[in-house]
Order: C-alpha cells, then sequence, then structure tokens
C-alpha cells in the first residue's frame, strides 16, 4: 500500500510519518486489497485533524478525526478506518 501524507500548515515530522505508517499496516491484515492511501494533517486553532482517503478494490473509503494531540487523532482516525474496512469487506462477501 502507497502512503501519500501531506500538511497543512503543519510540519509531517518523521515520527509522525512512521507512526502513521505503523498504524496503516494495522489496517492492510483486514483487508488486503488497499491500493493507496491520501493522509491529510492539518492544524485548526488549538484541535489536529486529520483525514484519510483509502483507495479499495471496488471503491473508496473516507474518515476524518479531530483531537488536540495529533497522536490522539491518528488513533481515532485508524479505528474509523477499520470499523469501515470491516463493513466493507462483509458487503463485498454478501455479493
Amino acid at each position: 500500500m502507497q502512503i501519500n501524507i501531506t500538511g497543512h500548515q503543519l510540519e509531517v515530522t518523521e515520527a509522525l510519518r512512521n507512526y502513521v505508517d505503523e498504524k496503516f499496516t494495522r489496517l492492510e491484515r483486514h483487508f488486503d486489497k488497499i491500493t493507496s492511501a491520501q493522509v491529510i494533517m492539518g492544524v485548526e486553532k488549538l484541535n489536529k485533524k486529520i483525514d484519510a482517503t483509502l483507495l479499495l478494490a471496488g471503491g473508496e473509503v473516507v474518515a476524518s478525526a479531530e483531537n488536540t494531540d495529533m497522536y490522539t487523532a491518528i488513533d481515532s482516525l485508524v479505528d474509523k478506518l477499520d470499523r469501515q474496512l470491516i463493513k466493507f469487506k462483509e458487503k463485498q462477501q454478501k455479493y
């Protein structure tokens, strides 16, 4: 899976990049047909915001999360994406 990480009003450090890579590899355990991921990190006043779009074979999954801590926002985002991937996979298995 190719992960593109960009920052808006935020410098994406190597630690953040590694953390996102580590968390997104967990998503591949549930659904292995992920083509690529676009991750956008940003800062709005005191909150850190992160958006992600996963391109899958047969569709895409979009989620966003916001928190005062970027690492907590990443964890929340990965949990949302995880639930959506499981739901997407179940829909595909029905048909």
